[in-house]
Order: C-alpha cells, then sequence, then structure tokens
C-alpha cells in the first residue's frame, strides 16, 4: 500500500483499460467502487447494470439483468427528461455503488428511491427506501445519491440528493437515527448533496455540487471545515494508509464551454483541505488525459484512482446523432 500522495506524485492515464464484451453497453458508467481484492464494481446504466473487471481491465462477473438483450422502455431521469433503460434491469437509473468493509455492495437507484446492499453476486440483504418523501420536506429519501459506511460502527450515511439537501444516518440494521441539512448555502446547508464519505471513524465528508464545495461534518451533524471545489461531485478517502480525499469535479456551465481549467479533473487533497494533487487536462474531451463529465471516483490498494462519467446524459446525448462516448477512466499512479 503507497502512502498517501504528495504534490511530487505523478499518475498517467491507461487507455483502453476496461476489457467489454461486444453486446455489453456502458451507454455510461455512472460510478465505480473497488473492494479489498481489488476487483472494480461498475454500475452503469447499459444493458448489464454491473460489471466487474479485475485491475488488469479483464471482465470477471456481470449480473443485474437477465435479459440483456430484450429491448428499453422510457423513463424520466432526475432533472424530468426521458430516457430509454433496457429491459429487464433490476435498477432503473443505477446512481452509486459503494463497497462496505464486510465487502458487501450498496447500490444506489434515483428512480427507485432506494439503497440495496448486495452481496458480490448481486443478490439482495437488505433494502432501504422505496416510496418517496415529499420534494424538501427533509424526510428519507427523494433520489438519492450516495452513502458511507462507517468502518467502525457499520452506521450508514446518505445524501439525499436530487430531491432533498439532507443526510441521514442509520444503524447497520437499517434503522434510522438522525439526519441534517436544508437548502442553501451557509455552512451546514446544501445544494444538492451529491457524494458522500467517511473521512475517519468520527467525520464524513460531503460534496456539495452545486455550491462549488465540500462539507466535513462529524457523524453527529457537527459541522467541522469546509473549502471550495469546483463542482465537486464525488470523494472517496484512499485505502488503508493513504488518507487522502480524492475529489472529482465536472465542468463549468454552457456558457463557459471550452474555458479551460474549470473542472473536468481530479484533485486531491489532506482532510485539512489542504490541495495535494491534480491531474486530468485542461479542457473536456475523450482522449485518456481528459475527462468529459466526472460523477464517481475509487482508488485501489496501489494507488490508482478510477473514475466514472455521466458522459451520455451530460454529453453524448446531446450530439447528432446521439451516441456512448468515454465514460470509465482508470488512471495509475506511477511513483
Amino acid at each position: 500500500m503507497p502512502p498517501a500522495p504528495t504534490s511530487a506524485t505523478t499518475y498517467e492515464p491507461v487507455p483502453g483499460w476496461a476489457k467489454i464484451p461486444h453486446g455489453y453497453w456502458l451507454r455510461e458508467a455512472t460510478s465505480v467502487a473497488v473492494d479489498a481484492q481489488d476487483r472494480v464494481y461498475v454500475f452503469n446504466r447499459g444493458n448489464m447494470p454491473m460489471l466487474v473487471f479485475d485491475s488488469d481491465g479483464n471482465l470477471v462477473d456481470k449480473w443485474g439483468n437477465n435479459t440483456p438483450f430484450g429491448g428499453q422502455h422510457e423513463i424520466e431521469d432526475p432533472y424530468g427528461a426521458k430516457r430509454l433503460v433496457w429491459d429487464g434491469v433490476d435498477y432503473g437509473w443505477p446512481h452509486s455503488v459503494r463497497v462496505d468493509p464486510a465487502g458487501d455492495l450498496w447500490l444506489v437507484d434515483v428512480h427507485a428511491h432506494t439503497l440495496t446492499k448486495t452481496d458480490t453476486a448481486g443478490n439482495a440483504k437488505m433494502r432501504l427506501g422505496g416510496t418517496p418523501a415529499p420534494p424538501q420536506s427533509g424526510d428519507p429519501f427523494n433520489k438519492p445519491t450516495d452513502l458511507a459506511i462507517n468502518p467502525a460502527s457499520g452506521d450508514i450515511f446518505v445524501s439525499d440528493g436530487y430531491g432533498n439537501s439532507r443526510v441521514h444516518r442509520y444503524t447497520a440494521q437499517g434503522e434510522h437515527v438522525l439526519s441534517w441539512g436544508e437548502s442553501g448555502a451557509d455552512e451546514g446547508q446544501f445544494s444538492l448533496p451529491h457524494n458522500i464519505s467517511m473521512v475517519d471513524d468520527q467525520h464524513v465528508i460531503v460534496c456539495d455540487r452545486e455550491n462549488h464545495r465540500v462539507q466535513m461534518f462529524t457523524v453527529d451533524g457537527a459541522f467541522v471545515r469546509t473549502w471550495h471545489v469546483h463542482h465537486a461531485v464525488a470523494v472517496a478517502r484512499g485505502q488503508r494508509e493513504d488518507d487522502a480525499l480524492y475529489i472529482a469535479e465536472q465542468g463549468p456551465p454552457p456558457v463557459q464551454h471550452g474555458v479551460p481549467n474549470l473542472g473536468h479533473r481530479v484533485s486531491v487533497y489532506t482532510p485539512q483541505g489542504e490541495l495535494l494533487n491534480r491531474f486530468g487536462a485542461a479542457l473536456p474531451g475523450e482522449s485518456p488525459d481528459q475527462f468529459l463529465w466526472p460523477h464517481s471516483i475509487a482508488t485501489d490498494s496501489r494507488g490508482d484512482v478510477y473514475v466514472a462519467e455521466v458522459s451520455y446524459v451530460e454529453v453524448g446525448s446531446r450530439m447528432k446523432p446521439p451516441r456512448e462516448m468515454v465514460s470509465l477512466r482508470k488512471w495509475r499512479r506511477t511513483n
């Protein structure tokens, strides 16, 4: 296990890392997680919702649709746009995947307002949510976005996200403990809490996406600190001895299309908010050193970084004709 990165740490993109067999479509790899064996779980909006790879990019498992070639039907996404999804999928609008300390997976489905705990083969073990709460009521859940598991207690922390402005805490058994947050831009308020991660067993960090910042709290919801991050969308702590926080940044609004150095990158911080490192090209694109629209981030035991992108929703669907674009990246730590 490498130590936490520094300003001298270097990364290089790994072109064409994931070897996806013909017939399976990502559409977009909305989220990514890595387990203790460095297996990479890619929760996606294609015809097979879960694709599992080894660290060399070989497909080692797949699940989430027994009829992946059966056609499509229309749903409404969290932004109110009509989208086609594949028939037979177990998850209508995949948004986040996390690996808990026991090695089980947690999957967030925005469309179903659910968090589902599964084993690594996709067999459900627990499910929270399912009935949408009134928008911005503060009650769980309305279009939840992500979760984090406390390695010490097993408590579950949920960012509730598109239709709410809250963080919820549950016990490992799924019992609600407390909630905090409301809409706004002051400390402890949120404008789309999009991603959440444990910093240590006493603190969580939240990507407050539309406020362009991250906020850190105690596990009891007390505000600790905040710092600016351009369009902060996803955060993950490094594995084991690496306590750095890896934060993915989305790009600027359309009015600033083509303006360099505004998001489309990964920034690495200490838990105190000191910038350690940054990688990604100055402008978006499909080249190996670029990003299109980051959405989820994870690291492995070597310090390599994986990023999933909602490149179809944000870019590919607007092209004429629409097409699937690059949505899964690996950057290798080289020192």
